[in-house]
């Protein structure tokens, strides 16, 4: 005899109808966007933002402060272009707690597109030599006003964070694809842009960003973004290190790494290790490193095996001068432990770290080194992805650039309120965690006795963590 099945309930049809009239009362999807907000206002933005950022034309009447805030606030909420600002027009609490409208996606565009001046395109490129295709235009006046905005913000952190006291920058680029006739090819072919981030990796706070065309080689002018790093370190800091890849082999950015009086920087002693680029001879002076020269380093890996070795190597390049001691160079070797190939048909492959940490074991330099991968290519991973830096809104390559600064920015306030002010477990979730938690919050509006009260649908216990991080934030008036 057969049993019949019971129904499953996701078989059934919902058991309700919509109302086709919008809800008379006053409700917000983002309930806890105001955190962001007394973030933003709090590290003291809007003054810095008035002070440093000068549109020609002003937007409808939004100040400049405003349009930076409302940026912010599309970006922690989800928001990944222009026409998302009217999904934020719509929810009728949000200007409500914040204390102004939303910009609309029009005023968001015209204001985005006072950062781009054709002049400064053309400047780059009357600038080449004749051997160049790729430059790095000049940033604007609008656009460097809002990294000096991002660097007070650095520097406020710094100061509510004063036991921080070691500062790491990691730098390195990402490609951001695009499908835009603007832009340019990058190195594997695909359209896009590729802009060049540092990290403060202590915090997890960009220092500095800059927008690049997809062509241009992540080693060109790498100096720039560092000496913009370290300058936007707050005075608190008192030992100093930086970490990059291949594209920092670069002699100047080296060379000014080395200089204790170094321009632009700095005094005293920054202790760097760089992935170096493999040249014919650095290939050579490795292969002559004998067996019982190689060590293994780290954990354990089921398939490779992985092993280093110091390396007596000098370069004939620039970078190295005869008053100097000459940097330390640490070779790695990767080997697989089932005597397979790798995909390139290699049965070993050889890269190299140059530092001039020379105290240093090597297996704890290779790691160290190797950590910056949990740092900047994170960041870039959540401001690509989970904010609106990796859709870029329109053909103009300086309103392209403030669209990631403005990113960069969102991050950089985001950081700060899971620092300053929230429960700690919560202090490594990502924008993604923090819209599920906190931000996509629904809440409504109660008006009484000329008070304006926000009940949040959430639980006793975590509106006093709210209200705990929104004391921890105060602002200044």
């Amino acid at each position: 005899m057969n049993k019949s099945r019971k129904p499953s309930p996701t078989e059934s049809p919902l058991l309700f109808d919509v109302d086709p009239e919008p809800l008379p009362e006053t409700l917000t999807a983002v309930g806890g966007v105001p955190l962001v907000v007394q973030a933003f206002r709090s590290l003291g933005l809007p003054a810095w933002v008035m002070k440093h950022v000068k549109i020609k034309e002003r937007q409808s009447g939004y100040d400049e402060a405003t349009l930076v805030e409302s940026f912010v606030i599309l970006n922690a909420v989800g928001g990944e272009c222009l026409d998302d600002f009217m999904r934020l027009r719509e929810d009728g609490g949000l200007s409500e707690m914040v204390g102004h409208q939303m910009p609309s996606p029009s005023v968001a565009r015209k204001f985005l597109y006072e950062f781009h001046e054709e002049g400064k395109i053309e400047e780059a490129k009357q600038g080449r030599t004749a051997k160049q295709i790729a430059y790095i235009p000049e940033e604007t006046e609008a656009l460097r006003g809002l990294g000096l905005v991002n660097r007070e913000l650095v520097r406020e952190l710094g100061r509510r964070c004063p036991d921080q006291r070691i500062a790491t920058v990691d730098q390195d680029a990402t490609i951001i694809e695009s499908r835009k006739q603007e832009a340019l090819r990058a190195y594997e072919g695909e359209r896009g842009y590729q802009p060049m981030l540092a990290v403060w990796a202590e915090t997890n706070m960009v220092l500095a960003d800059e927008f690049r065309d997809g062509n241009v080689p992540a080693m060109m002018e790498p100096l720039t973004v560092a000496k913009e790093s370290f300058a936007a370190l707050p005075e608190t800091v008192k030992e100093y290190y930086f970490r990059g890849d291949s594209a920092c082999h670069e002699s100047e950015l080296i060379n000014w790494l080395r200089k204790e009086e170094r321009e632009g920087g700095p005094r005293g002693f920054i202790g760097f290790a760089i992935s170096a680029r493999m040249s014919v001879a650095l290939h050579k002076e490795i292969a002559k490193v004998p067996e019982e020269g190689w060590e293994g380093y780290g954990k354990e890996h089921a398939r490779e095996i992985r092993e280093c070795a110091e390396v007596s190597f000098v370069p004939g390049e620039k970078s190295e001068h005869k008053d100097t001691q000459p940097l330390r160079y640490v070779a790695i070797r990767i080997r697989q432990r089932q005597e397979t190939l790798f995909e390139d048909g290699s049965t070993v492959k050889h890269f190299a770290v140059v530092t001039n940490l020379r105290e240093w074991k090597a297996g704890r330099l290779i790691q160290w080194h190797r950590e910056k991968a949990g740092t900047v290519e994170g960041v870039h991973d959540v401001v690509k992805n989970e904010l609106a830096g990796g859709v870029m809104p329109c053909k103009y390559f300086g309103a392209n650039a403030a669209w990631l600064r403005l990113a960069v920015i969102s991050h950089n306030v985001i950081t700060a309120l899971k620092r300053l002010a929230l429960p700690a477990e919560l202090l490594t979730a990502r924008p993604k965690r923090l819209r599920f938690l906190i931000f996509n919050t629904p809440g409504r509006l109660v008006h009484h006795a000329r008070r304006t009260v926000l009940r949040l649908a959430t639980t006793a216990e975590r509106i006093v963590e709210w209200l705990e991080a929104a004391r921890l934030l105060p602002i200044c008036v």
